[in-house]
């Protein structure tokens, strides 16, 4: 199972750019789509953006479309979350997780398609 460790959330202003990182451990993250959630406060987790484990594909939420992009390195263990044009409605904790299921085709984007999760990351955007 792989293990993950987000980083890179903070306080900015809307308007500002901010780069999440997920780390991962094991030999097997390459084998595996990742995505990004996110859950603001009184709302329930929700879908960002997911990329296959090849990197070839991506998907994202609507409401990110745009401004965000997820990419990754395989050499590195990594995936990341570049956001622009951040917006107070942003302000969330952001998830990583890795699929549940090796060498998907295409990229998931539900919970259950999902077995491994990090701790979060919290990004707050003031106006």
């Amino acid at each position: 199972q792989v293990q993950l460790v987000a980083s890179g959330g903070r306080l900015v202003q809307a308007g500002d750019s901010l780069r999440l990182s997920c780390a991962a451990s094991g030999r097997t993250f390459p084998r595996y789509a990742m995505g990004w959630f996110r859950q603001a406060p009184g709302k329930e987790r929700e879908f960002v953006a997911a990329i296959t484990w090849s990197g070839g594909s991506t998907d994202y939420a609507d409401s990110v479309q745009g401004r965000f992009t997820v990419s990754r390195d395989n050499a590195k263990n990594a995936v990341y979350l570049q956001m622009n044009r951040l917006k107070p409605e942003d302000t969330a904790i952001y998830y990583c997780a890795a699929d549940q299921i090796p060498w998907r085709v295409g990229p998931p984007t539900a919970e259950a398609d999902f077995g491994s999760w990090g701790q979060g990351t919290q990004v707050t955007v003031s106006s």
